[in-house]
């Protein structure tokens, strides 16, 4: 149930019959607890462009409102201010809301097809913490979207192709190298740059095996399979340990599309949309906004083809085949350029359905404590293996200090939940548009909003059952809102799947974050106000199922974050 569009749409047809016209309700979680839980400020908007005194209007709503049946029941409803209109949930539907049973959440009454291309490596070097914000972010919404009934598609679209692999090949070859001594991807690379920044002969040999690669040579291929395995194993180790859901079969890289692209440049040329410019084919965009988005090269003077080109075979691909309705890029924002001009390439040549929508999803960088990128002490890039091993060792030192009464097996099992949800949390809880400072002592600390603080929460609801003999998953009823910090509490627990929805359009997991904070915050509020089990009988049932809807929701909205939960710590 989302609270915000159920009362949204009686709100908007009140308005509609006063003011002659569609009108937003624009509803929202109040800003204040004296306000009531939700505020509606359509009015004002509606009134403003009308030209009527705010404040009549609202009154004028609230009486068509009240004569068409108000809210449902759902809720109560006053004017307030200039033409505010608060709400206030009422007592029995929180109730009907809060069943131990049901399912937290409900599918999308209309389900799309959804592409969310995210983590996309580059497969000639292991994968480093610049990674890290595409594969989280996108799988958190990627998870969001399919456990509200959404189609998702997962595209892993990663670099294999191209000039450095033409390098890698060459050196590979040279140097006599198998699988098990390119166990070190980064330092074969180093190697294989060093060699080819240095040696002009060696960087031609590179050059022509390109050329042996992309016309199809087999003995090429075979080396270039060799070298993709490996560093798809690579990767693949480093999803399963963050905990994401990307999958070899998710894997479709840009090589696949090396097929379609003359399809795609004859398209082009179909369309009228080629023009030749100092050798290379390029499409010039239209003006968009006044502002010009630049040519497009699709294929350059010696007849190679680019990102650009591969990007829009992936589009025609996503639309024909896959048949998306939204295709979702988390990418660094520095390639807003980039999508700007692939969606009106795309649009332009119909490679892109009127219905689909293609939407980037950028993201700022990861700082270091001196705000420049993130890196090691020597100023080298940070290996993501790397970072979660440090992350695994710093959460083991915390575990030993606040519970050293744990035996070893279950110090590893909670310090790799916390370490590992730590960092994925710091970065998740940020708005993926700006920039992030990276912090250890914030990212586990056990209060503000932090994954340690929500996994505390989590574990303390755990041992609460614990201590009363009870098992969690046996409990059966509705909670009842009786006093202010249940009634708090019981508020925020049937916001959830408004904010999961909001999530799912906007592509902001830091929404989440931030409602599962208040909800923590809200359950610390009503532990402290309510006692439980030394309650009478009547009210610790009821607490109970407050506490067990509270571990639930904790634990489902961390899973989609891709965090696990423990039981203790």
């Amino acid at each position: 149930m989302n609270p915000r569009r159920l009362l949204a749409a009686p709100i908007e047809a009140a308005l509609a019959e006063c003011c002659g016209a569609p009108a937003p309700a624009l509803v929202r979680p109040a800003s204040r607890p004296e306000f009531g839980h939700y505020q509606a400020n359509g009015v004002m908007a509606a009134a403003k462009r009308q030209g009527r005194n705010s404040r009549q209007l609202a009154g004028q709503v609230l009486g068509t409102l009240e004569a068409s049946g108000g809210l449902a029941g759902c809720a109560e409803i006053e004017v307030a201010g200039p033409g505010f209109l608060n709400i206030r949930l009422k007592d029995a539907f929180l109730r009907a809301q809060l069943d131990v049973q049901a399912p937290l959440l409900e599918p999308a009454a209309a389900p799309q097809r959804v592409v969310v291309d995210y983590s996309s490596p580059n497969l000639a070097k292991e994968m480093h913490v610049g990674h890290l914000r595409s594969t989280i972010i996108g799988d958190a919404v990627a998870r969001i979207l399919e456990a509200l009934g959404h189609l998702v598609f997962r595209q892993n679209h990663v670099g294999d192709w191209g000039t450095q692999f033409g390098m890698l090949l060459a050196h590979l070859k040279e140097t006599g190298q198998d699988a098990e001594e390119l166990a070190d991807l980064e330092v074969f690379y180093r190697a294989a740059k060093a060699r080819f920044d240095a040696e002009p002969a060696f960087a031609d040999r590179s050059r022509a095996m390109v050329v042996a690669l992309q016309s199809g040579d087999p003995e090429a291929r075979r080396r270039w399979r060799q070298f993709i395995e490996v560093s798809l194993a690579h990767c693949q180790a480093v999803y399963d340990r963050l905990g994401a859901t990307l999958k070899r079969s998710h894997v479709r890289a840009e090589s696949a599309y090396n097929e379609a692209l003359d399809g795609v440049l004859a398209s082009l040329g179909e369309r009228g949309l080629l023009t030749e410019s100092d050798g290379a084919q390029c499409v010039f965009l239209p003006q968009a906004g006044g502002e010009g988005l630049g040519p497009v090269i699709v294929r350059k003077s010696d007849g190679g083809y680019l990102y650009a080109t591969t990007d829009l075979a992936a589009v025609r691909y996503r639309a024909e085949t896959l048949r998306a309705d939204r295709i979702l890029y988390f990418t660094d924002s520095r390639q807003s350029l980039h999508f700007r001009q692939l969606f009106a390439a795309a649009a332009a040549s119909g490679f892109k359905p009127d219905g689909l929508r293609l939407e980037h999803m950028p993201f700022g960088a990861m700082l270091g404590p001196d705000g420049r990128p993130f890196r090691t002490r020597e100023g080298g890039v940070v290996m993501l293996t790397e970072l979660l091993d440090e992350a695994e060792a710093r959460a083991r030192a915390e575990v030993e200090k606040k519970n050293p009464g744990l035996d070893a097996d279950e110090q590893v099992q909670i310090a790799r939940a916390l370490g590992i949800g730590a960092v994925k949390y710091a970065d998740l809880s940020k708005n993926r548009a700006s920039d992030y400072v990276f912090n250890w002592k914030h990212m586990l600390a056990f209060d503000g909003n932090t994954a340690p603080y929500l996994l505390y929460a989590h574990a303390r609801i755990q041992s609460l059952f614990r201590k009363g003999g009870l098992n969690l998953d046996a409990l059966r009823g509705r909670a009842e809102p009786r006093v202010p910090a249940e009634r708090a509490l019981a508020v925020a627990l049937v916001r959830f799947q408004e904010v999961l929805e909001q999530v799912a359009e906007d592509g902001l997991p830091h929404l989440l974050c931030a409602y599962l904070h208040d909800l923590a915050v809200k359950f610390t509020g009503f532990y402290e106000a309510c006692p439980v089990l030394s309650a009478a009988p009547a009210e610790r049932e009821n607490r109970l199922l407050f506490a067990g809807q509270t571990a639930r929701t904790l634990r489902a909205g961390l899973n989609l974050l891709g965090i696990e939960t423990v039981d203790r710590m």
